[in-house]
């Protein structure tokens, strides 16, 4: 079986280094989920994970002040790490 994958240069604690390529491939995995299994992960599964995410539920209509706490709540807790992935959540406009 084919996995296709895409891959964003992001590193551990930080934010994603191309933010517009983030963008398009938050879109692209949302966009994909309406009819295929989508996997989203990093190293620790908490960090980029939950901020990865967090964006991915904006698209789907949680609002952008709402978004960490709603993968806290239905992902993992600890989603999320860091002030800047917060505040880069809060102005993720897709």
């Amino acid at each position: 079986m084919d996995w296709s994958a895409r891959w964003l240069r992001w590193r551990d604690f930080r934010l994603p280094g191309d933010r517009e390529d983030a963008g398009h491939a938050f879109a692209e995995a949302w966009g994909r989920a309406a009819s295929e299994r989508v996997e989203v992960a990093c190293h620790g599964g908490i960090g980029r994970t939950g901020t990865a995410l967090a964006c991915i539920a904006i698209l789907d209509g949680v609002t952008a002040a709402d978004a960490v706490a709603f993968v806290r709540e239905h992902y993992d807790p600890r989603a999320v790490e860091t002030i800047r992935q917060r505040h880069f959540v809060e102005h993720f406009n897709g």
